[in-house]
């Protein structure tokens, strides 16, 4: 390493440095709103559970230590953290879409949340490259803004690579809800036949059923029990959802309910709509990927049957031929 190289690195740790201590002083001379609000509600309760799977967490006292070995290291790094989620949210826009996957992918994270680990991404690609660029620097590259370009890209590749990954759980999530829907339809329909009400029948489901659906219509049935109307929680089901045959499920459900049509009946048929719905997406897409169904075929099997076909001949040729 050269000493032109070796004083900047050294320069460039310490102007980080100075910066992580001037923004820290700025953070400690501003008093927080948790610190000015919560010493008058430090009796309520820390952890209320409702009925059902919904769960309210209150914050904790500043004045309690936290088990967390990390707590003083996420003390001094979580408003630098919280500014630049603030920026990253201002630069890339679009919080009602990142609500509505969060719903989707079943998350309990708000929109700032996702948006600082959007940021810890992002850090963790701007590390590797940077890593990886002193490494190179110790070898003689001593070029300074390809590197700096490098690590803003590394940095905006892990802030889109943790979007993608939001995009990712949500359709996973969608087709794990779509799986289990004609199931769970089927065992509603069943219920509701026997005699049952539509409440009674889909806590009997709910309670003898695991999944995802499930779990969204554990909410629903927390919400019915809260004093939420059963057509109203429906209807809310219907637009959070990300599954047209689930929103459409519940919409038929509470007209049903709002109507008096008979809810077997509707459980029935939309179980059935669902399965043939399935099918036909299945018989679309094996036509769409006939040609890939037949790249096995002949890259494999083909070139395999002409070996075997043609190898004991040029064999008996290699042995008569003089």
């Amino acid at each position: 390493m050269t000493p032109a190289v070796a004083g900047a690195f050294v320069g460039a740790l310490g102007g980080v440095g100075l910066l992580v201590v001037a923004a820290r002083i700025v953070a400690i001379r501003r008093t927080s709103l948790d610190l000015r609000v919560l010493p008058w509600v430090q009796d309520l309760p820390r952890l209320d559970t409702a009925v059902g799977p919904v769960r309210r967490l209150v914050a904790p006292s500043p004045d309690e230590p936290s088990a967390s070995p990390l707590a003083a290291a996420s003390g001094l790094v979580a408003p630098a953290l919280r500014r630049a989620a603030d920026a990253v949210d201002s630069v890339l826009g679009g919080s009602a879409s990142v609500q509505r996957r969060l719903q989707r992918a079943g998350l309990e994270t708000t929109v700032h949340e996702f948006r600082v680990e959007q940021v810890v991404w992002g850090l963790v690609g701007f590390a590797a490259v940077a890593a990886w660029r002193v490494l190179a620097a110790l070898g003689g590259d001593t070029r300074v803004v390809p590197a700096l370009l490098l690590c803003a890209c590394a940095f905006a590749g892990g802030v889109i690579a943790r979007d993608q990954r939001l995009s990712s759980q949500a359709v996973a999530r969608d087709r794990a809800i779509l799986a289990e829907f004609p199931v769970l339809a089927e065992l509603l329909a069943l219920a509701v036949a026997s005699g049952e009400g539509p409440v009674a029948a889909l806590d009997r489901v709910v309670a003898r059923s695991t999944g995802e659906l499930s779990q969204d219509l554990g909410r629903v049935l927390a919400e019915i029990r809260t004093g939420e109307p059963v057509i109203v929680a429906f209807d809310r089901l219907s637009r959070t959802t990300g599954v047209p045959m689930v929103a459409q499920f519940s919409q038929g459900l509470a007209i049903a309910l709002e109507r008096g049509t008979p809810l077997a009946d509707v459980l029935h048929a939309q179980a059935g709509d669902v399965r043939e719905a399935g099918r036909r997406a299945l018989i679309e897409s094996a036509a769409r990927r006939e040609v890939f169904m037949l790249v096995p075929v002949v890259f494999l099997v083909l070139p395999v049957v002409i070996l075997f076909a043609l190898y004991p001949g040029l064999v008996g040729l290699r042995i008569t031929t003089p």
